[in-house]
Protein backbone atom coordinates (compact mmCIF):
# COMPACT_ATOMS: atom_id res chain seq x y z
CA UNK A 1 0.00 0.00 0.00
CA UNK A 2 3.17 2.20 0.82
CA UNK A 3 0.80 5.13 2.10
CA UNK A 4 3.03 6.94 3.50
CA UNK A 5 5.37 7.37 0.25
CA UNK A 6 2.36 8.73 -1.36
CA UNK A 7 1.94 11.42 0.83
CA UNK A 8 5.59 11.94 0.71
CA UNK A 9 5.62 12.31 -2.40
CA UNK A 10 2.36 14.30 -3.94
CA UNK A 11 2.07 16.90 -0.78
CA UNK A 12 2.35 20.21 -2.10
CA UNK A 13 1.11 23.37 -1.14
CA UNK A 14 -3.23 23.88 -1.05
CA UNK A 15 -4.43 25.98 -3.89
CA UNK A 16 -1.51 25.48 -6.44
CA UNK A 17 -3.99 23.05 -8.49
CA UNK A 18 -7.38 24.30 -7.54
CA UNK A 19 -9.40 27.56 -8.08
CA UNK A 20 -12.83 27.75 -5.81
CA UNK A 21 -14.76 29.14 -8.41
CA UNK A 22 -12.99 28.36 -10.84
CA UNK A 23 -10.99 25.76 -13.84
CA UNK A 24 -9.54 22.34 -12.11
CA UNK A 25 -6.73 20.14 -12.75
CA UNK A 26 -7.21 16.43 -12.57
CA UNK A 27 -5.32 13.46 -12.88
CA UNK A 28 -5.96 10.21 -15.09
CA UNK A 29 -4.76 6.90 -12.82
CA UNK A 30 -4.40 4.07 -15.71
CA UNK A 31 -4.93 0.43 -15.02
CA UNK A 32 -2.09 -1.43 -16.36
CA UNK A 33 -0.14 -0.51 -13.20
CA UNK A 34 1.74 -2.73 -9.83
CA UNK A 35 1.35 -2.70 -6.95
CA UNK A 36 -1.16 0.83 -6.70
CA UNK A 37 -2.28 1.39 -3.10
CA UNK A 38 -5.61 0.31 -1.71
CA UNK A 39 -9.24 2.36 -1.88
CA UNK A 40 -9.10 3.46 1.58
CA UNK A 41 -5.23 4.54 0.94
CA UNK A 42 -6.04 6.44 -2.07
CA UNK A 43 -8.82 8.35 -0.25
CA UNK A 44 -6.80 8.85 2.64
CA UNK A 45 -4.40 10.92 0.34
CA UNK A 46 -7.67 12.30 -1.27
CA UNK A 47 -8.61 13.63 2.05
CA UNK A 48 -4.93 14.75 3.41
CA UNK A 49 -4.33 16.81 0.85
CA UNK A 50 -7.87 18.40 0.33
CA UNK A 51 -8.21 16.85 -3.26
CA UNK A 52 -11.79 17.96 -4.62
CA UNK A 53 -12.35 15.95 -7.27
CA UNK A 54 -11.89 11.70 -8.50
CA UNK A 55 -12.40 10.55 -11.83
CA UNK A 56 -12.53 6.42 -12.17
CA UNK A 57 -11.85 4.64 -15.30
CA UNK A 58 -14.40 2.67 -14.43
CA UNK A 59 -16.67 2.50 -11.16
CA UNK A 60 -14.96 0.42 -8.77
CA UNK A 61 -17.08 -0.22 -6.15
CA UNK A 62 -13.92 -0.38 -3.55
CA UNK A 63 -13.77 3.22 -4.34
CA UNK A 64 -16.84 4.35 -4.67
CA UNK A 65 -17.40 3.03 -1.38
CA UNK A 66 -14.56 4.86 0.35
CA UNK A 67 -15.47 7.85 -1.38
CA UNK A 68 -18.48 8.03 0.44
CA UNK A 69 -19.30 10.94 3.07
CA UNK A 70 -16.05 12.58 1.89
CA UNK A 71 -17.60 15.13 -0.55
CA UNK A 72 -14.98 14.31 -3.19
CA UNK A 73 -17.10 14.45 -6.68
CA UNK A 74 -16.51 11.77 -8.56
CA UNK A 75 -16.51 11.36 -12.21
CA UNK A 76 -17.41 7.58 -13.07
CA UNK A 77 -17.01 5.55 -16.54
CA UNK A 78 -18.69 3.04 -19.30
CA UNK A 79 -15.62 1.11 -20.04
CA UNK A 80 -15.85 -0.14 -23.70
CA UNK A 81 -16.76 -3.55 -22.77
CA UNK A 82 -20.28 -2.42 -21.52
CA UNK A 83 -21.07 -0.01 -24.33
CA UNK A 84 -22.01 -2.55 -26.07
CA UNK A 85 -24.87 -3.77 -23.68
CA UNK A 86 -26.10 -0.66 -22.62
CA UNK A 87 -26.65 1.13 -25.51
CA UNK A 88 -28.72 -1.91 -27.03
CA UNK A 89 -30.67 -2.45 -23.83
CA UNK A 90 -32.42 0.10 -21.64
CA UNK A 91 -32.47 -2.51 -19.22
CA UNK A 92 -28.83 -2.83 -19.09
CA UNK A 93 -28.18 0.85 -18.58
CA UNK A 94 -30.62 0.79 -15.91
CA UNK A 95 -29.04 -1.64 -13.96
CA UNK A 96 -25.67 -0.41 -14.84
CA UNK A 97 -26.66 3.14 -13.38
CA UNK A 98 -28.75 1.13 -10.38
CA UNK A 99 -25.27 -0.74 -9.45
CA UNK A 100 -23.09 1.94 -10.20
CA UNK A 101 -25.03 5.61 -9.42
CA UNK A 102 -28.04 5.14 -7.25
CA UNK A 103 -25.97 2.34 -4.89
CA UNK A 104 -23.99 5.32 -3.36
CA UNK A 105 -25.29 8.46 -4.35
CA UNK A 106 -25.69 11.00 -2.30
CA UNK A 107 -23.33 9.88 0.22
CA UNK A 108 -20.55 9.60 -3.00
CA UNK A 109 -20.76 12.39 -4.89
CA UNK A 110 -20.96 11.02 -8.36
CA UNK A 111 -21.03 13.92 -10.66
CA UNK A 112 -20.55 12.72 -14.11
CA UNK A 113 -20.32 9.65 -16.34
CA UNK A 114 -17.61 8.84 -18.94
CA UNK A 115 -18.96 6.64 -21.82
CA UNK A 116 -16.16 4.97 -23.32
CA UNK A 117 -12.73 5.93 -24.58
CA UNK A 118 -12.00 7.61 -27.98
CA UNK A 119 -14.74 5.08 -29.20
CA UNK A 120 -15.47 7.02 -32.77
CA UNK A 121 -12.07 7.28 -33.11
CA UNK A 122 -10.34 3.73 -32.14
CA UNK A 123 -13.16 1.76 -32.88
CA UNK A 124 -15.17 3.36 -35.65
CA UNK A 125 -17.48 0.04 -36.31
CA UNK A 126 -18.86 0.66 -32.84
CA UNK A 127 -19.83 4.44 -33.21
CA UNK A 128 -23.59 3.64 -34.01
CA UNK A 129 -24.20 2.09 -30.40
CA UNK A 130 -22.29 5.34 -28.79
CA UNK A 131 -25.19 7.52 -28.68
CA UNK A 132 -27.78 5.05 -28.09
CA UNK A 133 -25.71 4.68 -24.99
CA UNK A 134 -25.50 7.58 -23.57
CA UNK A 135 -29.24 7.72 -24.20
CA UNK A 136 -29.65 5.11 -22.14
CA UNK A 137 -28.08 6.04 -19.36
CA UNK A 138 -29.55 9.13 -19.12
CA UNK A 139 -32.83 7.75 -19.51
CA UNK A 140 -31.86 5.34 -16.51
CA UNK A 141 -30.65 8.43 -14.52
CA UNK A 142 -34.29 10.61 -15.27
CA UNK A 143 -36.11 7.85 -13.58
CA UNK A 144 -34.31 8.31 -10.79
CA UNK A 145 -34.15 11.69 -10.50
CA UNK A 146 -30.33 12.10 -10.89
CA UNK A 147 -30.23 13.32 -14.55
CA UNK A 148 -29.37 17.44 -13.18
CA UNK A 149 -26.80 16.01 -10.99
CA UNK A 150 -24.96 13.42 -13.25
CA UNK A 151 -23.88 14.40 -16.45
CA UNK A 152 -23.33 12.24 -19.47
CA UNK A 153 -20.45 12.55 -21.88
CA UNK A 154 -18.06 10.78 -23.76
CA UNK A 155 -14.29 11.19 -24.83
CA UNK A 156 -12.67 12.17 -27.84
CA UNK A 157 -9.39 12.02 -29.75
CA UNK A 158 -8.02 15.37 -31.67
CA UNK A 159 -8.03 12.67 -34.76
CA UNK A 160 -11.67 13.36 -34.60
CA UNK A 161 -10.84 16.93 -35.99
CA UNK A 162 -9.37 17.38 -39.42
CA UNK A 163 -6.71 19.78 -39.58
CA UNK A 164 -6.34 21.19 -36.17
CA UNK A 165 -4.29 24.46 -37.01
CA UNK A 166 -5.22 26.94 -38.31
CA UNK A 167 -7.60 26.77 -35.38
CA UNK A 168 -10.32 28.74 -37.52
CA UNK A 169 -10.74 26.44 -40.11
CA UNK A 170 -10.96 23.55 -38.23
CA UNK A 171 -13.94 20.49 -38.70
CA UNK A 172 -14.55 16.97 -37.70
CA UNK A 173 -13.47 14.35 -39.98
CA UNK A 174 -16.67 14.09 -42.52
CA UNK A 175 -16.63 10.28 -41.76
CA UNK A 176 -18.18 10.55 -38.19
CA UNK A 177 -19.85 13.62 -38.49
CA UNK A 178 -23.29 11.80 -38.26
CA UNK A 179 -22.57 10.28 -34.84
CA UNK A 180 -20.92 13.92 -33.87
CA UNK A 181 -23.99 15.69 -34.37
CA UNK A 182 -26.12 13.39 -32.64
CA UNK A 183 -23.65 13.55 -29.85
CA UNK A 184 -23.94 17.36 -29.77
CA UNK A 185 -27.58 17.39 -29.69
CA UNK A 186 -27.19 15.14 -26.63
CA UNK A 187 -24.62 17.14 -24.84
CA UNK A 188 -27.45 20.33 -25.73
CA UNK A 189 -30.05 19.18 -24.65
CA UNK A 190 -28.72 17.57 -21.44
CA UNK A 191 -26.89 20.50 -20.60
CA UNK A 192 -23.00 18.36 -20.44
CA UNK A 193 -20.08 19.35 -21.87
CA UNK A 194 -17.76 17.97 -24.77
CA UNK A 195 -14.60 15.40 -23.59
CA UNK A 196 -11.57 16.51 -25.40
CA UNK A 197 -8.19 14.23 -24.95
CA UNK A 198 -5.41 16.61 -26.43
CA UNK A 199 -1.90 16.01 -26.17
CA UNK A 200 0.40 18.70 -27.84
CA UNK A 201 3.00 15.68 -27.45
CA UNK A 202 1.91 13.63 -30.25
CA UNK A 203 0.91 17.34 -32.20
CA UNK A 204 4.55 18.18 -31.62
CA UNK A 205 6.12 15.04 -32.83
CA UNK A 206 3.91 14.62 -35.97
CA UNK A 207 4.54 17.90 -36.76
CA UNK A 208 7.83 17.14 -38.44
CA UNK A 209 9.29 20.29 -37.13
CA UNK A 210 6.63 23.06 -38.23
CA UNK A 211 6.13 23.97 -34.40
CA UNK A 212 8.78 24.73 -32.04
CA UNK A 213 9.27 22.89 -28.68
CA UNK A 214 8.68 25.93 -26.94
CA UNK A 215 5.05 26.30 -27.98
CA UNK A 216 4.25 23.02 -26.60
CA UNK A 217 5.76 23.41 -23.36
CA UNK A 218 3.58 26.10 -22.91
CA UNK A 219 7.19 28.28 -22.72
CA UNK A 220 7.37 32.23 -24.46
CA UNK A 221 8.33 32.07 -27.98
CA UNK A 222 10.62 35.15 -29.87
CA UNK A 223 8.72 37.47 -31.94
CA UNK A 224 9.66 35.51 -35.30
CA UNK A 225 8.27 32.15 -33.74
CA UNK A 226 4.55 33.78 -33.02
CA UNK A 227 1.95 31.56 -33.60
CA UNK A 228 -1.37 33.01 -35.18
CA UNK A 229 -4.48 32.29 -36.72
CA UNK A 230 -4.26 34.29 -40.17
CA UNK A 231 -7.82 33.91 -40.27
CA UNK A 232 -9.07 35.65 -36.86
CA UNK A 233 -5.38 37.29 -35.53
CA UNK A 234 -5.96 34.95 -32.55
CA UNK A 235 -1.70 34.34 -30.87
CA UNK A 236 -1.69 31.67 -29.33
CA UNK A 237 1.06 30.83 -26.86
CA UNK A 238 0.81 27.02 -26.48
CA UNK A 239 -0.06 24.33 -28.63
CA UNK A 240 -2.86 23.39 -25.71
CA UNK A 241 -5.02 26.45 -26.50
CA UNK A 242 -4.76 25.89 -30.40
CA UNK A 243 -5.96 22.35 -29.76
CA UNK A 244 -8.69 23.37 -27.66
CA UNK A 245 -10.03 26.13 -29.75
CA UNK A 246 -9.70 23.99 -33.06
CA UNK A 247 -12.35 21.65 -31.04
CA UNK A 248 -14.53 24.95 -30.31
CA UNK A 249 -14.29 25.72 -33.79
CA UNK A 250 -15.05 22.55 -35.69
CA UNK A 251 -18.38 22.39 -32.74
CA UNK A 252 -19.50 25.94 -34.24
CA UNK A 253 -18.68 24.43 -38.04
CA UNK A 254 -21.61 22.12 -37.04
CA UNK A 255 -23.96 25.11 -35.45
CA UNK A 256 -23.52 24.17 -32.01
CA UNK A 257 -22.85 26.77 -29.40
CA UNK A 258 -22.76 27.02 -25.58
CA UNK A 259 -21.35 23.49 -25.23
CA UNK A 260 -17.96 23.67 -22.73
CA UNK A 261 -14.96 21.71 -23.18
CA UNK A 262 -13.51 19.23 -20.64
CA UNK A 263 -10.01 18.10 -21.21
CA UNK A 264 -10.31 14.73 -20.05
CA UNK A 265 -6.63 13.59 -20.85
CA UNK A 266 -3.26 15.50 -21.64
CA UNK A 267 0.28 15.21 -20.71
CA UNK A 268 3.78 14.65 -21.81
CA UNK A 269 6.08 11.34 -21.58
CA UNK A 270 9.33 11.63 -19.17
CA UNK A 271 11.04 8.90 -21.27
CA UNK A 272 10.86 6.94 -24.78
CA UNK A 273 12.65 4.95 -27.02
CA UNK A 274 15.86 5.90 -29.57
CA UNK A 275 13.57 8.05 -31.67
CA UNK A 276 11.79 9.86 -28.96
CA UNK A 277 13.88 12.38 -28.01
CA UNK A 278 11.67 15.16 -26.40
CA UNK A 279 10.26 12.20 -23.75
CA UNK A 280 12.77 13.20 -20.91
CA UNK A 281 11.29 14.21 -17.61
CA UNK A 282 12.66 17.92 -18.01
CA UNK A 283 10.18 18.10 -20.56
CA UNK A 284 7.39 15.93 -18.57
CA UNK A 285 7.72 18.06 -15.62
CA UNK A 286 7.85 21.57 -17.97
CA UNK A 287 4.86 20.30 -19.65
CA UNK A 288 2.75 19.46 -16.13
CA UNK A 289 4.13 22.06 -14.64
CA UNK A 290 3.09 25.39 -16.96
CA UNK A 291 -0.11 23.58 -18.01
CA UNK A 292 -1.50 23.61 -14.16
CA UNK A 293 0.01 27.35 -13.86
CA UNK A 294 -2.30 28.10 -17.13
CA UNK A 295 -5.43 26.51 -16.32
CA UNK A 296 -5.36 28.59 -12.95
CA UNK A 297 -5.91 31.68 -14.37
CA UNK A 298 -9.34 30.60 -15.44
CA UNK A 299 -10.00 32.23 -18.86
CA UNK A 300 -10.72 29.83 -22.04
CA UNK A 301 -8.78 29.72 -25.65
CA UNK A 302 -8.40 32.86 -27.53
CA UNK A 303 -11.97 32.21 -29.19
CA UNK A 304 -13.67 31.44 -25.80
CA UNK A 305 -11.83 33.29 -23.48
CA UNK A 306 -14.55 33.45 -20.36
CA UNK A 307 -14.98 29.63 -20.44
CA UNK A 308 -11.78 28.18 -18.26
CA UNK A 309 -10.75 24.44 -19.35
CA UNK A 310 -11.65 21.97 -16.71
CA UNK A 311 -8.08 19.81 -17.38
CA UNK A 312 -7.04 16.15 -16.42
CA UNK A 313 -3.43 15.46 -16.62
CA UNK A 314 -2.44 11.72 -17.95
CA UNK A 315 -1.52 10.19 -15.74
CA UNK A 316 -0.62 10.00 -12.21
CA UNK A 317 1.32 6.58 -12.30
CA UNK A 318 3.72 5.06 -15.11
CA UNK A 319 1.87 2.04 -16.13
CA UNK A 320 4.73 -0.36 -16.49
CA UNK A 321 2.04 -3.24 -17.09
CA UNK A 322 1.10 -1.33 -20.29
CA UNK A 323 1.86 -3.13 -23.88
CA UNK A 324 3.83 -0.47 -26.77
CA UNK A 325 6.18 1.62 -27.01
CA UNK A 326 8.72 3.03 -24.49
CA UNK A 327 6.38 6.19 -23.98
CA UNK A 328 2.94 4.28 -23.17
CA UNK A 329 4.82 3.22 -19.97
CA UNK A 330 6.09 6.76 -19.12
CA UNK A 331 3.00 9.42 -18.83
CA UNK A 332 2.98 9.32 -14.87
CA UNK A 333 3.71 11.74 -12.24
CA UNK A 334 4.80 8.75 -9.96
CA UNK A 335 6.35 5.54 -10.13
CA UNK A 336 4.46 2.70 -9.34
CA UNK A 337 6.43 2.02 -5.82
CA UNK A 338 5.19 5.66 -5.38
CA UNK A 339 8.59 7.77 -5.74
CA UNK A 340 8.53 10.90 -7.51
CA UNK A 341 9.39 10.94 -11.84
CA UNK A 342 10.33 14.48 -11.06
CA UNK A 343 9.59 17.35 -9.29
CA UNK A 344 6.60 18.91 -9.70
CA UNK A 345 6.99 21.59 -7.52
CA UNK A 346 5.37 24.97 -8.27
CA UNK A 347 4.98 27.41 -5.40
CA UNK A 348 6.92 30.30 -4.65
CA UNK A 349 5.87 30.69 -1.60
CA UNK A 350 5.95 28.74 1.17
CA UNK A 351 2.62 26.63 2.36
CA UNK A 352 1.53 25.99 6.15
CA UNK A 353 3.65 22.82 7.34
CA UNK A 354 2.13 20.40 9.87
CA UNK A 355 3.78 17.60 11.87
CA UNK A 356 3.60 14.08 10.31
CA UNK A 357 3.70 10.77 12.50
CA UNK A 358 4.36 6.74 11.55
CA UNK A 359 2.22 5.02 13.73
CA UNK A 360 0.93 0.94 14.13
CA UNK A 361 -2.13 1.05 11.49
CA UNK A 362 -5.87 0.48 13.77
CA UNK A 363 -6.70 -3.51 13.84
CA UNK A 364 -3.45 -4.85 11.84
CA UNK A 365 -3.04 -8.31 12.70
CA UNK A 366 -0.50 -9.25 15.68
CA UNK A 367 1.96 -10.97 13.33
CA UNK A 368 2.52 -8.26 10.75
CA UNK A 369 3.47 -6.09 13.96
CA UNK A 370 6.11 -8.26 14.92
CA UNK A 371 7.35 -8.33 12.02
CA UNK A 372 7.15 -5.20 11.08
CA UNK A 373 8.98 -4.45 14.89
CA UNK A 374 11.49 -6.86 15.02
CA UNK A 375 12.46 -4.97 11.36
CA UNK A 376 12.52 -1.48 12.37
CA UNK A 377 14.83 -2.58 15.49
CA UNK A 378 17.00 -4.59 13.48
CA UNK A 379 18.12 -3.81 10.01
CA UNK A 380 15.37 -0.77 10.17
CA UNK A 381 18.29 0.86 12.68
CA UNK A 382 15.41 2.41 14.96
CA UNK A 383 16.32 3.79 18.10
CA UNK A 384 14.16 0.40 20.48
CA UNK A 385 15.74 1.39 23.53
CA UNK A 386 12.94 3.51 24.92
CA UNK A 387 10.80 0.68 24.68
CA UNK A 388 12.61 -1.45 26.50
CA UNK A 389 11.50 -2.26 30.50
CA UNK A 390 11.92 0.71 32.87
CA UNK A 391 12.41 3.24 29.82
CA UNK A 392 10.42 5.91 29.20
CA UNK A 393 7.84 4.29 26.13
CA UNK A 394 7.82 0.86 27.61
CA UNK A 395 4.09 1.30 28.97
CA UNK A 396 1.52 0.21 27.84
CA UNK A 397 3.26 -2.78 27.21
CA UNK A 398 1.52 -3.09 23.89
CA UNK A 399 2.53 -4.46 20.68
CA UNK A 400 0.62 -1.61 19.30
CA UNK A 401 2.28 0.97 21.00
CA UNK A 402 5.67 -0.53 20.54
CA UNK A 403 5.50 -0.75 16.56
CA UNK A 404 4.26 2.84 16.51
CA UNK A 405 7.22 4.18 18.65
CA UNK A 406 10.00 2.04 16.69
CA UNK A 407 7.90 2.62 13.12
CA UNK A 408 8.18 6.56 13.50
CA UNK A 409 11.77 6.28 14.88
CA UNK A 410 12.77 4.20 11.38
CA UNK A 411 10.46 6.79 9.66
CA UNK A 412 11.35 9.89 10.93
CA UNK A 413 15.27 8.91 10.55
CA UNK A 414 14.69 8.05 7.14
CA UNK A 415 11.90 9.96 5.21
CA UNK A 416 14.80 12.08 3.92
CA UNK A 417 16.47 9.48 2.19
CA UNK A 418 13.09 7.53 0.67
CA UNK A 419 12.35 5.80 3.53
CA UNK A 420 8.65 4.49 3.82
CA UNK A 421 6.04 4.52 6.35
CA UNK A 422 4.13 1.05 5.18
CA UNK A 423 5.97 -2.26 6.77
CA UNK A 424 4.06 -4.72 5.26
CA UNK A 425 0.40 -2.64 4.99
CA UNK A 426 0.84 -2.53 9.20
CA UNK A 427 1.88 1.05 9.14
CA UNK A 428 -0.18 4.46 8.33
CA UNK A 429 1.00 7.82 8.19
CA UNK A 430 -1.25 10.00 10.72
CA UNK A 431 -0.95 14.14 11.67
CA UNK A 432 -2.06 13.30 15.35
CA UNK A 433 0.88 13.48 17.66
CA UNK A 434 0.90 10.00 19.12
CA UNK A 435 3.26 11.32 22.24
CA UNK A 436 1.75 10.69 25.55
CA UNK A 437 3.36 11.74 29.20
CA UNK A 438 6.83 11.46 29.41
CA UNK A 439 7.18 9.39 26.09
CA UNK A 440 7.86 11.69 23.11
CA UNK A 441 7.68 10.67 19.47
CA UNK A 442 9.84 12.48 16.59
CA UNK A 443 7.83 14.56 14.53
CA UNK A 444 8.95 15.81 11.05
CA UNK A 445 7.35 18.41 8.92
CA UNK A 446 5.34 17.93 5.66
CA UNK A 447 7.50 18.64 2.68
CA UNK A 448 7.32 22.20 1.17
CA UNK A 449 5.42 22.97 -2.00
CA UNK A 450 8.67 22.98 -4.37
CA UNK A 451 10.60 20.36 -2.32
CA UNK A 452 12.13 17.62 -4.05
CA UNK A 453 10.77 14.39 -3.60
CA UNK A 454 12.40 11.53 -2.35
CA UNK A 455 13.68 8.37 -3.83
CA UNK A 456 12.87 4.99 -2.37
CA UNK A 457 14.22 3.50 0.82
CA UNK A 458 11.45 0.72 1.28
CA UNK A 459 10.56 -0.92 5.06
CA UNK A 460 10.49 -4.78 4.78
CA UNK A 461 8.86 -5.96 2.08
CA UNK A 462 5.30 -7.62 2.37
CA UNK A 463 2.41 -9.34 -0.39
CA UNK A 464 0.68 -6.91 -2.04
CA UNK A 465 -2.68 -5.61 -0.26
CA UNK A 466 -5.94 -5.59 -2.84
CA UNK A 467 -5.54 -2.51 -4.76
CA UNK A 468 -7.68 -0.51 -6.88
CA UNK A 469 -6.39 0.51 -9.58
CA UNK A 470 -9.08 1.63 -11.89
CA UNK A 471 -9.19 4.67 -10.72
CA UNK A 472 -8.64 8.65 -11.65
CA UNK A 473 -7.98 10.88 -8.62
CA UNK A 474 -9.12 14.46 -9.89
CA UNK A 475 -6.72 16.99 -7.54
CA UNK A 476 -8.47 20.38 -5.71
CA UNK A 477 -5.54 21.10 -3.78
CA UNK A 478 -2.96 19.34 -5.64
CA UNK A 479 -2.50 18.58 -8.32
CA UNK A 480 -5.52 13.54 -13.53
CA UNK A 481 -6.71 4.39 -21.03
CA UNK A 482 -7.61 2.42 -23.11
CA UNK A 483 -9.96 -1.11 -24.15
CA UNK A 484 -11.78 -2.46 -26.42
CA UNK A 485 -15.00 -2.88 -27.95
CA UNK A 486 -17.20 -4.29 -31.30
CA UNK A 487 -19.24 -3.79 -33.89
CA UNK A 488 -23.13 -3.49 -33.75
CA UNK A 489 -25.41 -1.28 -36.18
CA UNK A 490 -28.41 0.42 -34.36
CA UNK A 491 -30.17 3.52 -34.82
CA UNK A 492 -29.33 6.38 -32.68
CA UNK A 493 -31.80 7.59 -30.45
CA UNK A 494 -32.25 11.65 -29.23
CA UNK A 495 -33.14 12.57 -25.87
CA UNK A 496 -35.93 14.41 -26.25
Amino acid sequence: MMLEIWLQVIVLSCGVFFTANGAFVGVNIGTDISNAPSAADIVAILRTLKITHVRLFDADAHLLSALSNTGIEVMVSVTNEEVLGIGELPSTAAAWINKNIVAYVPSTNITAISVGSEVLTSLPHAAPILVPAMNNLYKALLASNLNDRVKVSTPHAMDVISHSFPPSTATFNTTANSTIIQILQFLKNTKSFFMLNAYPYYEYENSNGIFPLEYALFQPLPPVKQIVDPNTLFHYNSMFDALVDAAYNAIAALNFSGIPITVTETGWPSLGGPKEHDATPVNAETFNSNLIRRISNDSGPPSQLSIPINTYIYELFNEDKRPGPITEKNWGLLYTNGTAVYDLGLSDSDSNSSQVFCVARPGADAGSLRSGLDWACGPGQANCDVIQQGQLCFVPDTLQNHASYAYNDYYQKKRTSGGSCDFGGSAVITSVDPSYGSCRFTGSLNFRAGAPFPSPALGPAAASSTSSRNAVLHFGALVAAVITLLHVNLRSIFVA
